[in-house]
């Protein structure tokens, strides 16, 4: 996969190892290869012979010795009795962790289900504030010496009792948890017009899956991948999400995100999608696609009007990240959100995963319906 629009230039890290600066540099190849180890190696190699990444006490194969002997590579026999190279779930878990600050910062861990919300009630994060306690008020968060204090107040020491109008609880934040979904298209426009579009939202998915399961492990993350046909994939397998020689069947995705949501048990429920373009396929009752790459055709984009139209109604809003910027997209991305009454973001690739998490920080707020 050539790298159009990617300048490397000398780096000098001289706090680190020779293996910890080549490790950095292959961790990235490594997501542009979509884990084709022995791709990553090759440009490794290029960029060795430019820029003198290695020396003659450390030299490629010492660092390929060295992968290996750390759990970050291990050694494969194929059918036909060669080796062959592949990353280990240490390294996935890496590309994950390594995605996540680079797209997001270095975030602490805040802990499980920490999703406050604007409406006091019950919860179990207090807000310093106190009310008066109503029916239904658990006990515990009664406080004792507000409700003594309003006693002697209103009754007096010397006739000291405590009646259910001098209790007061301390209010407390919901906690809400979250279901999301995240849709990535993984058409061939994607890679087209020499922009490579997938890594960046590969690496997306991989910050934002890192951030739920350290952050939030009480929330849910799906990812999604949608070109002709739609179909889910695990959160180890993003390294190796590639394109395809696809159209786009953006209602195939809907569903299939929809369906998977239907089952979450959370009231809070969210779909993420991440295009570069328009609709342009549907699949058929009887198993055969239409597809239509000219314009926008109207039978398709009137089936995703009505995907978001099911979508508001299952209380499910569509959170769309259009990384494109043609006029007529931005029509039907604008009529898309109204049917939904959801957002709609027309970016870049530069900024997207940070857009994405502001997003995802403030769907957080528990939806009271």
């Amino acid at each position: 996969m050539p790298f159009s629009g990617y300048v490397f230039t000398p780096y000098e890290a001289p706090e680190q190892s020779t293996f910890d600066k080549l490790f950095d540099i292959f961790s990235e190849l490594i997501t542009h290869t979509s884990g084709d180890v022995d791709e990553a190696l090759d440009w490794l190699n290029i960029l060795d012979k430019e820029y003198s990444l290695t020396t003659e006490d450390y030299t490629m194969e010492d660092f390929i010795e060295d992968l290996k002997k750390k759990g970050f590579l291990r050694e494969e026999i194929k059918p036909d009795g060669n080796g062959q190279l592949s990353i280990t779930a240490k390294t996935e878990r890496i590309l994950r962790k390594n995605a996540l600050e680079q797209i997001f910062g270095k975030i602490k861990k805040n802990g499980a289900g920490n999703h406050k919300s604007k409406k006091s009630g019950q919860g179990d994060e207090t807000t310093g504030e106190f009310r008066d306690f109503q029916f239904g008020d658990s006990i515990e968060n009664i406080s004792m010496t507000e409700s003594l204090k309003n006693a002697q107040i209103n009754n007096g020491v010397g006739d000291f009792h405590l009646t259910e109008k001098d209790l007061v609880v301390e209010d407390m934040h919901h906690k809400s948890q979250m279901s999301t979904v995240l849709m990535i298209d993984i058409s061939h426009s994607m890679i087209l017009y020499g922009e490579d579009r997938i890594t960046p939202a590969k690496k997306v998915a991989m910050a934002l899956a890192e951030l739920i399961t350290t952050s939030y492990p009480k929330d849910t993350l799906d990812v999604i991948v949608f070109g002709n046909d739609a179909w889910p994939i695990k959160i180890k397998d993003l390294p190796y999400l590639n394109v395809g020689p696809y159209h786009t069947n953006t209602v195939a995705g809907l569903e299939l995100a929809m369906d998977i949501l239907r089952r979450k048990r959370n009231t809070n429920k969210q779909i993420f999608m991440i295009t570069d373009g328009k609709p342009s396929c549907l699949r058929l009752p009887d198993g055969s696609y239409y597809k239509n790459s000219n314009g926008l055709d109207q039978m398709i984009v009137e089936k995703c009007y009505n995907m978001a139209a099911q979508a508001r109604k299952m209380h499910i809003p569509i959170t769309t990240f259009m990384i494109a910027q043609d006029p007529y997209l931005q029509s039907f991305v604008e009529k898309f959100t109204q049917s939904n009454k959801g957002k709609a973001f027309y970016t870049g690739l530069k900024g997207l995963g940070e857009m994405i998490f502001h997003d995802y920080e403030t769907n957080r707020k528990k939806r009271i319906n």
